[in-house]
């Protein structure tokens, strides 16, 4: 069995006047969660209509589960569960009658898991869909997606309206019921705090590119900013350093790996190092998209060319 449950290569979209995704190429593991981020407007919706089938690439190609995006949209949708953004249903008929409706649809539907996440979330079954709260009407979608049985979950901003509590239920549910059984949620958000609870990996797009693509665990271990104290910085290159800025009398490098000994050589240069200070995700996530220079997609060592050409 393929080990990748989502595969795209120079994928583009573009709409009048908007290129929308730009050469995006990513490669999501099976049984993992992955957290697609990137600020409103960064084409994250727009990717996810072309991996459904909901919209027709421009360029590129890829596939999911394996299958062919385009072509064996049936294949994808039948193994795929999908909270949309809009999160919006048939107002006039209740939770109880979605779920009716719905189950027809998916090979793997489970009445027993229908049974337990109503009664987790509370969801009041009997009444009208678009008498819902915001939040009720989350929790119908959360309850409609979990239910099919579906090898893949796509959740594009999954949260909305949800209080701490149900959210906090929501990720533990990702984590036991979901990853834990081998299969993969792909999670578009920007709230960067509720995906880093769960991530295994991380995507971060902005402006149709992808930015970054890597284990949560490599971005904490490893992703370190350099310090360099002086009114010009050391002329170097290194494949290890994604973006390079400037913050008053100070020069910040972003290293994703081997920071000390990138340190090292700076201070061999007869540069002030001043500090190798970790990072989070929303440091990176803040960094990254406020940077000029893009990655290249699908590869994070890339922006080390860039970074280099400026330097010299």
């Amino acid at each position: 069995m393929n080990d990748t449950a989502i595969w795209t290569e120079k994928l583009v979209k573009t709409y009048p006047g908007v290129r929308a995704v730009d050469g995006l190429s990513l490669n999501v593991p099976r049984g993992v969660a992955y957290g697609f981020l990137g600020r409103n407007g960064a084409g994250k919706t727009s990717t996810i209509r072309i991996l459904l089938g909901l919209a027709r690439p421009t360029e590129g190609h890829g596939t999911v589960l394996g299958f062919s995006i385009g072509r064996e949209q049936v294949a994808i949708l039948e193994r795929t569960a999908f909270v949309s953004e809009s999160k919006a249903l048939y107002g006039g008929l209740t939770p109880r009658e979605l779920v009716r409706f719905t189950r027809g649809f998916y090979p793997n539907w489970s009445d027993q898991a229908v049974t337990k996440y109503s009664r987790l979330f509370e969801i009041p079954m009997d009444r009208p869909f678009a008498k819902l709260s915001q939040g009720n009407r989350t929790k119908v979608y959360l309850l409609l997606a979990l239910s099919q049985g579906a090898d893949l979950l796509v959740l594009d901003e999954p949260a909305t309206g949800l209080d701490p509590v149900v959210l906090d239920e929501f990720l533990r549910i990702l984590v036991q019921d979901v990853i834990a059984e081998g299969r993969t949620v792909f999670i578009s958000s920007h709230q960067l705090s509720d995906v880093e609870q769960i991530a295994d990996w991380i995507g971060l797009i902005d402006h149709g590119k992808l930015l970054l693509e890597a284990r949560l665990d490599d971005i904490k271990n490893q992703f370190r900013f350099v310090t360099v104290a002086g009114n010009a910085p050391p002329q170097t290159e290194s494949s290890e350093v994604l973006l390079l800025a400037s913050e008053g009398s100070f020069y910040k490098y972003l290293v994703k790996k081997n920071a000390e000994a990138f340190a090292a050589e700076l201070s061999r240069q007869g540069a002030t190092v001043a500090e190798v200070s970790p990072l989070g995700l929303r440091e990176i996530f803040l960094a990254l998209v406020r940077k000029e220079e893009p990655c290249t997609s699908g590869n994070v060592g890339e922006i080390a060319a860039a970074v280099s050409s400026s330097l010299s």
